[in-house]
């Protein structure tokens, strides 16, 4: 269990399709906290969509602007929904881990799948030649690695997930 201080903040980590943007809204009307998603404040900064960036300037862009975007983050008393590749960046996590609790909502590989179709249109930032099977093994890693609460999404509706977030945090 961990309680949030005031002033800190609450990271969402996850695949994309786990439900950090939908989950982190219904945390924040919950907790009474802000709610910043990192995905939009990478598209204002760059001026285009996550997709664009990965067709025009390869994966490696997105998770450099991505990085540049969780460095210079500011923020307190907010749900922060991160990109599903901001663990890729070492300084990033540890920049959020300062001030935040980090919650990994966790989805299986088929619910992935299921919940975001056609990926390709979803500006995921992976190597052209990572199946979505190895990119999720390989961030299930890191996903652990910086969590300080897991929270499982299977077999739960969206409503549930923030209510097991709530549980696990004693808020």
């Amino acid at each position: 269990m961990t309680t949030l201080n005031p002033d800190q903040n609450l990271v969402l980590i996850g695949m994309p399709g786990s439900g950090k943007s939908t989950v982190g809204v219904l945390l924040a009307k919950r907790l009474g906290m802000g709610f910043v998603d990192t995905d939009l404040l990478i598209q204002e900064q760059a001026g285009r969509t996550l997709q664009d960036i990965v067709d025009q300037d390869g994966y490696q862009a997105l998770r450099q602007i991505e990085e540049q975007v969780l460095l210079a983050l500011d923020v307190q008393h907010q749900i922060i929904s991160t990109g599903g590749s901001a663990v890729y960046s070492a300084a990033a996590m540890a920049h959020l881990k300062a001030n935040s609790r980090v919650v990994f909502l966790d989805i299986p590989l088929p619910l992935v799948i299921e919940r975001i179709g056609d990926y390709s249109a979803r500006g995921i930032s992976r190597r052209p030649d990572q199946s979505l099977d190895q990119l999720f093994e390989e961030r299930y890693q890191l996903y652990t690695r910086y969590a300080d609460l897991t929270v499982s999404g299977q077999g739960r509706n969206q409503d549930e997930v923030c209510e097991a977030v709530v549980q696990g945090l004693g808020a």
